[in-house]
């Protein structure tokens, strides 16, 4: 019997037909998504009878590179075998003339940024058939008013109004003792002496302000203010905004078993939070993240893969990840490169 590999080792631990057989059987695989049987690798033209290549997959599924899902059927790669062909076998192939054009299209359209992510997101869910998905740059409001509306004795809903129009609102624990007055006064400071101004540049003028003794304020309604501006730093910090495209791509109405596996993947997308903080991960890396099924916890269950490669701004720094979510056997060599590429354009656009 033969000794499994041991973890993160290069490919070259096997011998050169067990690479050929086994690479066949994942091209095979993930062209299909049905097991793989020796007749159909035979088929391909390797040089071995289908009794030799029933022998090389039975070594490869001792190595814990390919498993059966049934005494009679053929194999399929593993989560473990699909990692050491992405990293070791895979042939990328650049994406087309027509591929690269339709993802400069929606890039360079036009109009607000986060259209055009969007639009971005729709057509890499388009040509890869997988759901795309963009972490939009954080951008912080930059205030036009603000004002506090109390709730209780002990609460105050602190209303924002941006510069763009929009409105949001959160609750903030008010200071022990507070007047009524106070919720007025820290109001009108905010909407007149921090107009204009991002979040932390008003918590920044309101510090030097107070340092200068120049904040006309008194101590109940400078803490109000602070209170008021960090909780809004805090969920921005706390809260990447996730696009999500194309959805409907995971859904094959002809693969029945994989309903229940599809109804999970939909509910860890409708939960964004924890996919935005996945693509957040991302962003720490110089350059392409693939997370293969149970590789991450978040799709353990679903058994689903991510591919997301991280955007940057004019000054060089990541702003923002772009990727796909599909099956574990989505065509790897197809999509990597079409995610790097949509990365690249997108970096030109912010640039």
């Amino acid at each position: 019997m033969s000794l499994p590999l041991t973890p993160g080792a290069p490919i070259v631990e096997l011998s050169s037909r067990a690479r050929d057989v086994f690479r066949l059987v994942v091209e095979s695989y993930l062209g299909s998504g049905q097991p793989v049987g020796s007749r159909t690798i035979a088929q391909l033209g390797l040089n071995l009878s289908s009794a030799s290549i029933r022998n090389v997959m039975q070594d490869l599924e001792e190595r814990g590179l390919l498993a059966s899902p049934h005494t009679s059927a053929g194999r399929l790669p593993t989560e473990t075998g699909l990692r050491l062909f992405v990293d070791g076998m895979m042939q990328a192939a650049a994406p087309s003339a027509e591929e690269r054009a339709a993802i400069e299209a929606r890039v360079s359209a036009g109009g607000p940024i986060e259209e055009a992510l969007a639009a971005t997101s729709a057509a890499l869910s388009g040509l890869s058939a997988c759901a795309g998905i963009v972490l939009v740059p954080r951008r912080e409001p930059v205030l036009r008013q603000f004002g506090f509306v109390p709730l209780s004795r002990g609460q105050a809903l602190a209303v924002l109004v941006g510069s763009d129009g929009t409105v949001e609102n959160r609750v903030v624990d008010l200071p022990a003792g507070l007047p009524p007055s106070a919720l007025v006064e820290a109001g009108n400071y905010i909407s007149e002496r921090l107009s204009g101004l991002t979040l932390r540049e008003a918590e920044a003028r309101l510090r030097a302000e107070i340092g200068e003794g120049q904040a006309a304020l008194d101590m109940a309604a400078r803490e109000l203010i602070a209170r008021g501006l960090a909780v809004w730093s805090q969920d921005t910090d706390a809260r990447p905004v996730l696009i999500v495209r194309g959805a409907a791509n995971l859904i094959d109405p002809t693969a029945v078993a994989d309903l229940e596996r599809v109804r999970l993947l939909l509910d860890e997308i409708e939960g964004k939070q924890e996919i935005a903080r996945l693509l957040d991960s991302a962003r720490m890396g110089a350059g392409m993240k693939i997370f293969i099924g149970s590789e991450n916890k978040l799709f353990s269950l679903s058994g689903s893969s991510v591919i997301a490669a991280p955007y940057r701004g004019g000054d060089g720094r990541v702003v923002g990840v772009v990727g796909v979510i599909g099956p574990t056997r989505l065509n790897y060599a197809r999509v990597v490169p079409m995610v790097d590429f949509t990365a690249q354009a997108l970096s030109r656009l912010m640039a």
